[in-house]
């Protein structure tokens, strides 16, 4: 099994490739920008009395003022060729700051 600094780390430096700022846990100021975060696990296996598989899951926020902004394929792009499950699970535009914000559930391990 895979330490969970090394599974982190791993997920994080292709999206350092994007367009945009990306950060873990802590929003920009000046949009486009990633967030992402690591929630926790859903689900592991164990065999003698240790866990031998486990399986993180976090949250990708983007975070943009361009309607149809090709970032967000490039973060799809990204999942998929790291072969990162996800599920594209909200885009809301937020009145307060004029953002639009696409957000997604990923799962590794």
């Amino acid at each position: 099994m895979k330490s969970l600094q090394t599974t982190l780390e791993e997920l994080y430096e292709p999206f350092l490739t994007l367009s945009c700022t990306v950060s873990h846990y802590r929003r920009t100021t000046k949009p486009p920008f990633v967030v992402w975060t690591e929630t926790g696990e859903q689900s592991s296996f164990h065999g003698d009395n240790h866990k031998s598989e486990q399986q993180l899951i976090g949250i990708i926020d983007f975070y943009t003022l361009t309607e149809f902004d090709p970032i967000a394929d490039d973060i799809q792009e990204i999942l998929n060729a790291e072969n990162v499950g996800w599920v594209l699970d909200n885009i809301q535009y937020e009145d307060e700051t004029n953002l639009i914000h696409y957000q997604w559930r990923w799962y590794i391990g």
